[in-house]
């Protein structure tokens, strides 16, 4: 068992802090989109290959996963950071703003990059822990399904990497920099899209009985799928069903042929996704059926929810209390956004975690959203240290 100031502190990485943030803006500067990171990837595995892991380079796409092994201990920790960009116009006006026009790290995944490889320097040069690290960083987290998750996963990657627990973060606008959130169980939720297509049949718009108007039958359909939350679903139950998108008709004086729809539906509980399934498609066909119509559904399975076991969450709760203090570390909400850590997470145990980005830190995806580099050095602490820790014992 190491001792306790063996293991890494904030201050360890608050001596390199200009380093960090030089890293993080360089990412910010030069982003690049899902499936693309190939200038990414080439610049995270050729920092990790001089400080002396293991690397291999193309995991899944531009994936790049890399090892160091100390000591003779058998256990295995991964941690894994994204590196994709959005394609999103920024607007900071920030010098070390995007040089690629639509193209912007607007989730912050250049943060999460550059406090892995942060704790990765540190790791490689004290190399104060008994085990094998396994660092992952993962391309098109951004993509959809199939996501770089998901690709990483069909490349074989528990199987050519073996190790015992993931854990992941991610940013949180809202949150003061430098406090770590985190919640066992359900925290991020599955989100699936349904793509509804209603035929109707086409016609004048001064003979409607002659037509079966799809506009009016899609008009019918959104305010029933109004209910399946508030009547299908268990009041202590969080769920959300969203018409994000209606396209029918180009003529004021045309009855469209048809009307689609498009629809997101989030949940934190595979039982109540699959109720959102049954009653979305069930309903979907009744009411285009009861109008004369026919319709065509596609379902599309997103990301799954994000569950993080609990012993491996009260662990990393441990690490973040001896590191920033237990008045800095909070219990997390449950968040309707979705993560493909999830798929990581349904095959081995581990936790996701999430970063304070600042209380007036710009929202996701938003074009005037940047990394907060406060939080560079406890990010990179709490990796490094939770290693230490996991691998100490």
């Amino acid at each position: 068992m190491l001792q306790d100031n063996a293991f890494a502190t904030v201050a360890d990485f608050e001596a390199k802090k200009d380093e960090l943030v030089a890293v993080r803006h360089y990412l910010h500067a030069h982003p690049e989109l899902s499936h693309q990171e190939e200038a990414t990837a080439r610049y995270v595995a050729d920092k990790l290959t001089a400080w002396g892991y293991e690397v291999t380079k193309g995991v899944g796409g531009h994936g790049v996963v890399a090892r160091l092994s100390v000591g003779e201990g058998t256990r295995g920790i991964a941690i894994r950071a994204d590196m994709d960009a959005l394609p999103i116009m920024e607007e900071t006006g920030l010098a070390h703003a995007s040089t690629r026009p639509g193209v912007m790290h607007a989730c912050g995944h250049d943060g999460h990059t550059t406090v892995l490889l942060g704790a990765a320097e540190h790791l490689a040069r004290t190399r104060r822990f008994n085990g094998t690290v396994t660092l992952i960083f993962q391309p098109a987290e951004e993509a959809g399904v199939p996501s770089g998750a998901q690709r990483m996963i069909a490349d074989g990657l528990f199987e050519r990497f073996p190790f015992d627990v993931i854990y992941g973060l991610h940013n949180h606008p809202g949150a003061p920099e430098g406090t770590l959130l985190m919640r066992s169980g359900p925290m991020m939720a599955a989100a699936d899209t349904v793509e509804i297509t209603i035929r109707g049949k086409g016609g004048h718009a001064s003979r409607p009985h002659l037509a079966v108007d799809p506009v009016v039958i899609a008009c019918n359909l959104v305010v029933s799928l109004q209910s399946v939350v508030s009547r299908s679903v268990d009041p202590t139950q969080t769920a959300v069903v969203t018409v994000g998108t209606i396209h029918a008709g180009e003529a004021v004086n045309v009855i469209p042929e048809y009307a689609k729809l498009a629809i997101s539906a989030r949940s934190f509980d595979p039982a109540i996704r699959r109720v959102l399934e049954e009653r979305i498609t069930a309903l979907a066909r009744s009411v285009a059926e009861g109008h004369g119509a026919s319709v065509e559904i596609d379902y599309l399975h997103g990301y799954p929810v994000v569950v993080n076991s609990e012993a491996e969450t009260e662990f990393a709760r441990t690490v973040a209390e001896e590191l920033v203090g237990a008045e800095k570390v909070a219990t997390c909400n449950l968040i309707p956004g979705s993560e493909d850590f999830a798929y990581f997470l349904e095959r081995k145990p581990g936790a996701f975690l999430r970063l304070g980005n600042g209380l007036n830190s710009a929202m996701l995806h938003n074009p005037k959203y940047d990394f907060a580099d406060d939080s560079l050095t406890i990010g990179a602490a709490m990796w490094a240290r939770l290693v230490e820790r996991y691998l100490g014992l």
